[in-house]
This record gives C-alpha cells, structure tokens and sequence, in this order.
C-alpha cells in the first residue's frame, strides 16, 4: 500500500511515491524538466496558468506509477501541498476565470496597506495576527476594483492547493491553515472573519467548506482517477501550504522547532504555541498544520491545539542564485558554482549583495527594493567574489528575519532542513550557521513526501505524526565553526549597514 504526495511549486510539480509500512520513498518526479513559466504583464506582477499545474500534476503521477512498477489501485491516500497565498477564482462551473495571481505578485501591497490601516493595526494584529498585506484577501480586494465584470462571475475563491483539490474531488473546499495564510481567519473568533469580509465587501459564499487539514477532504471522482491512472474514490486527506507541510516533513510541529527551505524563495518557520504576531508584520503567523483551536473544525475528541506557524519569507534566495548562474557562470554547474564561490575569502572582499530583486519583501515591511551590489570594485572583484556575495547576502537576510523571530521568543538554535537547493551549498549552510549560531540538521525529505506522509495521517493510516515520521534520516549536522564565526559576523553586519 503506497501514499501519494505532491507538492504544487511556482517552478515545477513534484509527485512522490512512499510505502506506508516502511514510510520510505519508493519513487519521486518532477514537471517540467524546465522551470514553469511565470507571467509578467507588468512590473511587479506573477501569475500562472493553474491548468499548467494539473497537466504538470498528471505528467509526475504516471512517472513516479511507472518508476514503481505498481498499479494506481495500489495507492491509499493523496495529500497536496501548495505553493501558499495565491488566488485562484473560478466560476459556478468550477472553470479558472483568470490567471492565478501568485505569491510573489506585489500589485495588491497598497489594498493591503489601506485595509491596515482603515481596519487599524491593533485589530489586525490580533484578530488576523498580520497585516492584510499582499496576501490572498488583498489580491482578490485587487481583482473587484480593476476588474468588476470577471469579479461578478466569481463563484469561490481558492488557494493554489483547493484548486487542484477541486479537480481532484469535485468539491470545493479549504482549510483553516489555508484561510489564515489568505488572512480570512480570526483567531480570537475561531472562524472566518466577518469583519475583514464587509470590509472589503466580499460575499461570505466565496469561501469553500472548511475541513480539517489532516481529514477525508473528498474523494477522486472517476475522471480525475481515469486521468491520474488512479483508483475512483482514492481518499485526498490532507492538504497544507508548502512551507507549514516542509515544517510536517521534518517532524516541525512543536512550539521551539524551526524548519527551513531555500528554493524559489528562502524560509525560516518556527512554531509557536500561543497566537503571537510581530507588530511590524516582517514576519507572519498563520495556523500550523496541527493548529485545531477552530472547534467547528476539529475532530471529535481532539485536543484544541493552539500551534501558530512564524513565517520567515525572503523572496530572492535561490532566485538569486539561478539568476547568477544565468547571468555570471552560465557555463558552471551549481556545484561548481558553490565550489568557486568558496574561493572567495569570507565577505566576499568587502562586496555585499542585497538579494531583495523577486518583488516587495515582507522583511522590508512590503517595500519593492530590488537587489543591489554594494562595494564593488572593477579591478579588485571577480566572478567568485559575486558568487559568494549573492549566497551570503541571502543568508544575511535570514539572520536579519531570524532576529525578528527571536525577538518573538522564537529560539533558532536548531534548524532542521531538507537537503535541498541551496542547502546542498556548504558555503551557504556553513554561514548560515556562522552567522547565527545555529546548528543546522539536514534530512532526506522533501515536501511532495510530507504530503504523502500528511495523507497518511489524515486517512488513519498513521495513528500519530510520530509514527509517521519514525523513519525520517538525519544526513548531517552542521555546526558553527568558532574560526569563522568573527569574520562572518563582522561580515553581516556590514551587510546590514546597507539596508539603511
């Protein structure tokens, strides 16, 4: 008996294939082979075709089936993850009316604004514990201004993940964790906001039925099966936005854990055990996977939990990187180029790269800086100098987040991760250590086996996240070096001279 995840990016859809009893990965896949398109009609603007995903989706299940050698009957249970705070609207015949409008799209930033302040700060804070910002709410506050006749057909309003869960069900539905990061959810109410819906004038119908995240969300319709080579009535159980489902991959469900990614965008997420929000919104907090404290939405029996998620989101990390690699080492390999950059010295000769380039950055309280380069000198610096600037200027910008975390009683003295993208650089995983003091776990996961092993919990097949988990493989710690902390602190910190 296998379970079936799939982790919906902005770059590519991951599928994996893991065997319940042994709850190792059997088999994995990613589509495209390429990097999926981003549009980008004007400056500042991401959206997506969110039927290039389902084909992308269809595409990575028959490989990984194949690759397995099983049949699809074989598979129990089918868990999502998602790319989080996109919009996705369809009509009352479930067909997308528009392009999703992605995370990192910035056009909303000033509904966002607006609604902070005429809603006021304190109530935001406390009722959604974040500003409204450049999330889901904002983009579709965006969509009913600029276009009012595609508004009015709108029928429900979805999360990335709630659409391929309608295509794969039938029904439309979400989850509390899903609405929170959409900034739909009060947390001192338990529900869905009345507030910010009136005020922004949204019909309370737009939002699907609310299921509990590990649970029996629906079931494939015989289409999607006859489409994903599936077996009719197959369970969907659990769904989660892909940096809450990274933290469930690595056993991250605690208050005092952290996990971290860095692909597309970097991540720290740490876990708190009470509702707790930074009063500047560099970071956010939206309900954790585990997060049952809304009672229409628990389980009979089960424990009210309050487990609220800290995102860290630094939108120019690996996009930085690959943007280098494009630009500056077109000829290199990634590893070759992590090998170069390690000939630079620590702090880069003085050069210092602000990786903010991918859209208005929540750290920056929503400002659209853009990336620079400080310090450059024609005839001092080269092509590993920059390499090395670009990885540390992103881990710099985790160490500034994770200030912010700390000060939120967030401890990041242990970071688990997958190795994964930039975490495969030890320059990177090395200054990330030397810079914060943390030390840094890496295991063999990733977030299409989360999913999987999510579905496994919420179909019953796991009895707890410990069983499920139980044969998570640490690959290596990484911990500070004392001779290199000085240099990388002394480093950061001249960074940090140039945010201003």
């Amino acid at each position: 008996m296998y379970l079936l995840g799939y982790d919906i990016g902005s770059s590519s859809v991951k599928a994996a294939l893991v065997d319940v009893d042994s709850g190792k990965r059997v088999a994995s896949a990613f589509y495209p082979k390429t990097e999926m398109p981003i549009q980008s009609v004007k400056p500042g603007w991401a959206e997506q075709d969110p039927v290039g995903w389902w084909s992308n989706l269809q595409l990575a299940t028959a490989d990984v089936l194949k690759q397995a050698s099983i049949d699809g009957s074989l598979v129990a249970a089918i868990g999502i993850s998602y790319q989080m705070h996109g919009l996705v609207l369809v009509d009352k015949d479930n067909q997308v009316l528009r392009p999703s409008i992605i995370w990192c799209d910035s056009r909303a930033v000033p509904y966002g604004a607006k609604a902070f302040e005429e809603l006021g700060e304190k109530w935001c804070l406390s009722h959604l514990l974040n500003s409204p910002g450049n999330f889901t709410a904002a983009k579709l506050a965006w969509v009913k201004e600029q276009e009012p006749a595609l508004y009015d057909k709108v029928h429900k309003l979805m999360l990335p993940g709630d659409y391929i869960a309608l295509l794969m069900t039938g029904e439309s539905t979400t989850t509390v964790s899903g609405l929170s990061e959409g900034m739909f959810w009060d947390f001192k109410e338990g529900r869905v906001s009345d507030t910010l819906m009136r005020y922004f004038g949204f019909d309370a119908s737009f939002i699907p039925d609310i299921k509990p995240t590990f649970s029996v969300q629906g079931q494939l319709t015989a289409t999607a099966a006859a489409s994903l080579g599936l077996k009719a009535g197959t369970p969907v159980s659990y769904r989660a936005g892909d940096q809450p489902n990274n933290a469930l991959s690595l056993n991250v469900l605690n208050p005092g854990e952290v996990a971290s990614t860095a692909g597309t965008s970097g991540v720290v997420y740490g876990v708190n055990g009470s509702p707790e929000y930074d009063p500047l919104s560099r970071v956010n907090s939206f309900a954790h996977v585990n997060h049952t404290a809304g009672l229409q939405v628990s389980k009979p029996g089960e424990a009210l939990l309050e487990r609220i998620g800290v995102l860290l989101c630094i939108n120019g990390t690996g996009i930085l990187n690959s943007w280098m690699k494009r630009t500056v080492a077109p000829t290199l390999s990634y590893e070759a180029m992590n090998d170069l950059a390690a000939t630079s010295r620590i702090g880069a000769k003085g050069l210092s790269i602000l990786p903010f380039g991918n859209g208005a950055e929540r750290l920056l309280a929503n400002e659209n800086r853009g990336c620079s380069i400080h310090g450059l000198q024609f005839n001092l610096h080269g092509q590993a100098d920059l390499l090395r600037a670009a990885q540390e200027g992103i881990v710099f910008s985790f160490a500034y987040g994770m200030e912010v975390m700390n000060n939120m009683g967030i401890q990041t003295n242990l970071i688990r991760a997958g190795l994964a993208n930039m975490f495969l650089s030890p320059l990177f995983r090395d200054t990330l250590a030397n810079s914060t003091g943390a030390t840094i776990e890496l295991f063999d996961t990733d977030g299409a086996v989360g999913a999987a092993k999510g579905a496994g919990i919420g179909a019953g097949l796991y009895a707890s996240p410990a069983e499920a988990f139980d044969s998570l493989r640490k690959l290596n710690v990484v911990e500070p070096k004392s001779a290199d902390r000085q240099a990388t602190i002394e480093a950061y910190e001249q960074w940090k001279s140039y945010l201003g």
